[in-house]
Formats: structure tokens, C-alpha cells, sequence
């Protein structure tokens, strides 16, 4: 072999390497890229081109369709990984003979394992949407390039998957976006990063759409109403000791509402009364009829959501409302604070007699707990999973269960716990003492 044989085979033999080399960085721009614009959180790219990020808003534009995202990428990363093996292995053959083969492909491996798939992919997910906004202008242009072969691969695949009877959707990359928060929350709080009271707070406004007035209300039988036909003395010593600013105002029958009256209005009615008449004194009171002061009553079904009953209240400049079913027979009552309450937890003051938790643990692990506590207050106060598709509340959960309504000292085991009765008034289950199994 003379000098000039010599000097195009090396010649020859650095080039090929060189072109190796690039084609394994493109292999590794390939790799981290699709890593980054699939891993990267569309939130927080929709916050950075807010900012005025123009690569975020490039990354946000190419993954509304990830099917032709992904089909590009790969297409690309495939043809540069086996053009660099075939160059590899053309190299190594030359250059070592038949076994230039088998070296090719462990030399290969090596280096697209490590330099064109980990290494990129590792940085990709580390620094996600930094990475997705800096390669998003290149992507869409390969995007734009490989676009015909892509609709061409991508007809065909789903071709076979239709003779599997696998039907593909092409609205399926969408997120579920409240899932998506509700399992970052979720798993936030399981690693420490998320308070309790965060988590809660903000799955409670996201739930406020999915559920009804009727899970919350109070019911009937804890109204504290007024009887119209009572003595007005007797009213005001009702409104002065009530904890409670607004009341409703029946007659004849707790069924039949004919206002609310709040106490505000009341005593200001009051006092105009008494004023107005000083040689009387306090028997002006007699003449005091409290329709003349109530507030024409607010009714809603059952069935409205908290999300739109809180607009009403808002809408309506007004925090109290009558809950009726769907026969127009008076349920319960609810009011603004209730809706708040579902997302900032109890709220409290110095006239509110329940002011302490209604669930108590005992040394023991036992639970004692109010029968009429919401099983998703119960669920919110001690990290449980208790269902509450079938009923409300924990007694009525246990009903529901028992299929009878229990006597004290009864016990019941389901989802997991042990539930016993430790109270009990007429029809009502009162207490309950619970312990996870």
C-alpha cells in the first residue's frame, strides 16, 4: 500500500468519524427534545410566553398535537441513529475487518445510550420547559419538513390499529386539567412539598361544580325559625338569645315560610317603635308585627351546584337561602358561609356554639365523631377515603350500610374501619365512635 493509499483511507477514515460524531448529536437534539416538549408542564409554558417568551408560546403551538410532534422526532432521531450505525459499522469493517461488525455495534450502542439517549434526556427532564422553549423554533421547522411522511405513517397506523379494532381518538392528548391538579396536589402532599391546608383548600374549590346544596345544608330539623303568631317580646328575646343574625318566619306550620327576618332589622324596627311612641315604653312593642320587617324568603332546589349558588348569593347580595326538593317541601337551609366553609374549612366566631371539631381521638386510636359530620369533612380532618356516593353524612353512611338504623353499642365493619354506635336520639344516629381496621 503506497503513501497515497494511505493518506485517502485516513483521510477517508476521519471523515466518516466526523460525521459520526454530528450524527450522534443530532441523534441526542432528537432525543432531548421530545423529552422536553412531552414532559414540560403546559401551565407553566403558558405563564413564560405571558411574559413574552416566544419560544414558550413555539412550544405550547407544536404540542396541541402531539401524534404529529412525536411521529417527527422520531422520524428524525431513526434516520440519523441508522445512518451513524451503518457509517459505524462501514468504518469498522474497513478498518478491522469481518469483525468490524460486532465492535461497530457495541462501540455504537455505548455511544447512542449514553451521549444520545440518557445524557440529553436526563437534562431534558430537569429542565423541561427551559429545554422545550429553546428547541421549539428547530422542532417546528423539522416539523415542517417531515409533515407529508408523517401524515403517511401516521394514516397507516391508525389503518392497523382499526383492523385490531382499536379506534383512535384525536382529541385524546387533551388533559383532563382538574384530574391533572388534583393529582399534583395529591401527590405534592405525599412528599412533603404541599401543606394539608393548601391541598384542601384549593381541591375544595375545584369541587364546588360537582357537587349540590343538598350535601351541605342544614338540615330541617336544626332550623331555628320564628313563629310569626308569637308574642313580639318573646320574638326579640328569641332573636337576642339565637346565635344566629337571620331567621326564618313561619306560620301555622315550620312548612309554611312566609319571610326571613334579620336581626338587625329587627331590633332597628324595635327601637324606631319605642322611640316613637316614649309615653308607651315598652308596651309599643305590642303593636310590633314582625312581617313588616321580614325579607321576602330565598328558595332553591336541591339540585343546584355550589359553584352557581355561590354566583347567586353573589349576584343577589344576599347569604341565605331555603333548600327545597323537588315537591316544593322545605329541606334545609344554607348559606354562603356554608359554601365557604368547603373551601377554607370551619369558620368560627365567638357566638358559634360548635366552635370546637366535631371529631375527637382518643389515646386508643378510636375516633369519636358527631353522627350528623359530613363524611367529606371527615375525610378532609383525618386523611381517609371513606365514600360518599350513598350518603351525606357518617350516620347516614352507616344506615346505609347496616341497612337499619342501629342501636347503641352496635358495631359495623366496611371500607375498612369499625364503626360503633355511641349515640342515639328517636330516629337519629347521634355519635359513633370509628377506628380504622
Amino acid at each position: 500500500m503506497d503513501s497515497s493509499t494511505i493518506s485517502t483511507f485516513d483521510t477517508a477514515f476521519w471523515t466518516t468519524a466526523g460525521a459520526i460524531v454530528f450524527l450522534l448529536v443530532l441523534s441526542a437534539f432528537f432525543s432531548g427534545s421530545e423529552t422536553a416538549l412531552t414532559a414540560a408542564s403546559r401551565g407553566k409554558l403558558r405563564a413564560q410566553a405571558d411574559k413574552g417568551s416566544s419560544g414558550a408560546a413555539g412550544a405550547l403551538t407544536i404540542t396541541e398535537d402531539n401524534e404529529r410532534l412525536i411521529g417527527s422526532v422520531l422520524l428524525g432521531n431513526n434516520l440519523v441513529n441508522i445512518l451513524a450505525t451503518s457509517l459505524a459499522t462501514a468504518l469498522f469493517t474497513r478498518a478491522f475487518g469481518e469483525s468490524g461488525v460486532a465492535l461497530a455495534t457495541l462501540v455504537m450502542t455505548l455511544l447512542v445510550l449514553i451521549f444520545a439517549e440518557v445524557l440529553p434526556k436526563t437534562y431534558a427532564i430537569t429542565n423541561a420547559e427551559t429545554a422545550a422553549a429553546r428547541v421549539a423554533p428547530i422542532i417546528r421547522l423539522v416539523i415542517l419538513v417531515f409533515s407529508p411522511v408523517v401524515a403517511a405513517v401516521r394514516w397507516l397506523v391508525r389503518g392497523v390499529l382499526r383492523v385490531f379494532g382499536v379506534k383512535t381518538d384525536p382529541d385524546s392528548h387533551i388533559l383532563a386539567v382538574r384530574e391533572e391538579i388534583a393529582g399534583a396536589l395529591n401527590l405534592g402532599h405525599s412528599e412533603g412539598v404541599v401543606e394539608k391546608e393548601d391541598r384542601d383548600r384549593i381541591l375544595g374549590a375545584l369541587d364546588l361544580g360537582d357537587r349540590t346544596v343538598e350535601e351541605i345544608m342544614l338540615h330541617r330539623s336544626g332550623i331555628e325559625m320564628i313563629d310569626a303568631d308569637n308574642d313580639p317580646r318573646q320574638i326579640l328575646e328569641q332573636c337576642l338569645e339565637s346565635s344566629h343574625t337571620r331567621l326564618p318566619v313561619y306560620r301555622e306550620e315550620p312548612e309554611n315560610i312566609i319571610g326571613v327576618v334579620h336581626a338587625k332589622d329587627l331590633l332597628r324596627a324595635m327601637y324606631k317603635l319605642i322611640a316613637t311612641q316614649e309615653a308607651e315604653g315598652a308596651k309599643a312593642l305590642e303593636a310590633f308585627k314582625i312581617t313588616d320587617v321580614a325579607m321576602k324568603p330565598y328558595f332553591v332546589p336541591d339540585t343546584t351546584s355550589l359553584d352557581e349558588q355561590m354566583r347567586q348569593f353573589l349576584r343577589r347580595r344576599t347569604h341565605f337561602a331555603l333548600v327545597v326538593d323537588e315537591y316544593g317541601s322545605l329541606e334545609g337551609l344554607i348559606t354562603l358561609e356554608d359554601i365557604l366553609e368547603e373551601i377554607v374549612g370551619e369558620i368560627t366566631d365567638e357566638f358559634d356554639p360548635d366552635a370546637d371539631h366535631p371529631v375527637h381521638r382518643a389515646d386508643d386510636g378510636h375516633y369519636w365523631v358527631d353522627g350528623a359530620m359530613t363524611i367529606r369533612d371527615l375525610n378532609r380532618a383525618t386523611d381517609w377515603t371513606l365514600p360518599d356516593e350513598e350518603a351525606n353524612t357518617v350516620a347516614g353512611l352507616v344506615i346505609h350500610e347496616a341497612q337499619m338504623i342501629p342501636n347503641i353499642g352496635q358495631v359495623f365493619s366496611f371500607h375498612g374501619f369499625r364503626f360503633e354506635v355511641t349515640g342515639r336520639e328517636g330516629n337519629r344516629v347521634t355519635g359513633l365512635k370509628i377506628r380504622p381496621l
